[in-house]
């Protein structure tokens, strides 16, 4: 199924259920800070499994303990509905 470009106001309705996450520059946007790099790194690794099932991958960012995560769909050009069904399996993943 393609993916499903949203309006603001469809954005604006499902952030909520998404805890934690906020739209930057047209992405949704979210930074998680881990006990330490291995915690990180396999939470990453983690998410790195589902997004390739989904076929769908994040932009993200990793310094020691920290992950800096920004989701959006390319063959949209904009937020979708696959951006919020990943970001709740991460925040699964990182335990939110």
């Amino acid at each position: 199924m393609p993916a499903k470009k949203l309006s603001e106001a469809e954005i604006n309705a499902l952030l909520p259920k998404v805890i934690g996450w906020s739209v930057v520059n047209g992405k949704l946007h979210r930074e998680f800070a881990c006990k330490d790099f291995v915690t990180a790194f396999g939470n990453m690794t983690r998410v790195a499994l589902v997004a390739e099932k989904m076929d769908h991958h994040p932009e993200w960012f990793n310094v020691w303990n920290k992950v800096v995560i920004d989701l959006t769909t390319h063959s949209v050009k904009s937020i979708s509905d696959y951006d919020f069904k990943l970001a709740e399996k991460i925040n699964e993943i990182f335990g939110e």
